[in-house]
């Protein structure tokens, strides 16, 4: 991932969709990394199924702000 983008996230799917949604109410599209859906493409397997979310740098106050309002 670029320099200038921040991960603020990593977790399971159901979890990663729910801060994706209040991130989103705040204007901020983040980045969905998925590494199972990857190795699925490519044929290999993977034993976890956690996700991450990366923002740029510059929305990351805003989204550490909407991270804390969900009581993850």
């Amino acid at each position: 991932m670029p320099q200038d983008f921040v991960e603020i996230f990593k977790g399971s799917p159901t979890i990663a969709l729910l801060v994706v949604n209040a991130l989103e109410e705040r204007g901020i599209t983040p980045v969905v990394k998925d590494p199972s859906a990857s190795a699925k493409l490519a044929g290999f397997g993977i034993m976890t199924n956690e996700q991450s979310l990366w923002v740029h740098q510059d929305e990351q106050h805003q989204a550490i702000l909407a991270l804390n309002t969900l009581d993850l």
